[in-house]
């Protein structure tokens, strides 16, 4: 089998074109700009199933109206540290950033922050926001609903998101970051995997005859994917689903599946002002004991070297600024002719 061509694309000329195709569709340039922005630094960081392979579908979103270029978020109520808003449809990133910048303000007065966000879109990459709060020195704790592509644990039918689950924190002039979909593959990774005409590491969801399979193509079909940590990972969407939808006030993930379409999602977003602590003059010593502990981990393999949620991030992001963004030919193309 011949193996997809990839193409190394400078993250200046990927954020421009980005920008000029958003600023046909109706966003205004900042808001052109801030989007292609986002994008372009998702995969900077090496996370392309949510960065350029994925700008495809969010172009295909707008023109089918299910974003609206120039909605904005809206307060809807407040009490103390918590606030609601609506996003309107609006274009998720932007209302993610909104509804980030609105909690770290909550926190700074109130020592914890959180905004829940109501008839947004998706999100992207959850991680962006857990970056974007900890390198300001906040704890970040976010979650979104999803439609329904994942079955309870021991059902047949997908009545769960893999609704995707961020906590980060600030680590020396970076952060640790984690970014989880509570499926074994985001959809994402599933169809990156396609694209370059590969099978899965490990089985990663149902098949249309219910088998277990390491086919993405057969799990895209079947819209059936494994849970992570079988029925913990089920468990875990399930109340994800149920909080972003009662703290918002927005629609849960049954009535988004129904919809048909992923749109009109619940998020919630959390950051804590970890400088307000007792013991914030200790915390950067107490998270280098804690990492150089788990540095000191006997590997299996020689030759891997045993990593905390973010830090291969920083190794993308070095290679790919310098080198330049690794795309599949295919994919630019079809960027190309937007």
């Amino acid at each position: 089998m011949q193996k997809v061509k990839t193409i190394l694309i400078p993250s200046q000329q990927m954020q421009e074109l980005f920008a000029g195709i958003l600023d046909k569709l109706g966003f205004t340039k900042d808001r052109a700009q801030a989007i292609a922005e986002i994008f372009t630094a998702n995969s900077v960081d090496g996370i392309y199933t949510h960065g350029v392979n994925r700008f495809p579908t969010f172009v295909q979103h707008v023109k089918q109206g299910l974003v609206r270029p120039d909605a904005t978020p809206s307060l809807l109520h407040k009490f103390g540290a918590i606030e609601q808003w609506s996003g309107h449809q609006g274009p998720g990133t932007l209302n993610a950033i909104h509804a980030t910048e609105t909690a770290m303000q909550l926190s700074r007065q109130n020592g914890i922050g959180c905004v829940a966000l109501s008839n947004t879109n998706h999100w992207i990459r959850g991680g962006t926001y857990g970056w974007h709060a900890a390198k300001a020195g906040f704890v970040f704790i976010g979650m979104t609903n999803t439609i329904g592509v994942m079955p309870a644990w021991g059902a047949i039918d997908s009545r769960l998101g893999n609704n995707p689950f961020v906590m980060a924190l600030p680590y020396k002039d970076e952060a640790i970051v984690l970014d989880m979909a509570m499926s074994q593959f985001s959809f994402g990774a599933m169809e990156l995997t396609r694209l370059r005409e590969e099978k899965l590491a490990v089985a990663g969801g149902y098949n249309k005859a219910g088998e277990l399979t390491d086919d993405p193509d057969e799990i895209l079909a079947s819209r059936r994917a494994l849970p992570i940590g079988y029925w913990k990972g089920a468990g875990m969407s399930l109340l994800l689903d149920i909080l972003t939808t009662i703290l918002s006030g927005g629609l849960a993930g049954h009535e988004i599946t129904k919809a048909g379409t992923e749109t009109n999602i619940s998020q919630l977003f959390i950051t804590i002002d970890i400088s307000k602590l007792s013991n914030h003059s200790i915390i950067s010593q107490t998270v280098d004991g804690i990492i150089n502990d788990y540095h000191q981990s006997i590997t299996v393999d020689d030759s891997k070297k045993i990593t905390y949620p973010g830090e291969r991030v920083l190794k993308n992001r070095k290679t790919n600024l310098e080198k330049g963004i690794p795309v599949l030919q295919n994919v630019w193309d079809k960027i190309l002719e937007l």
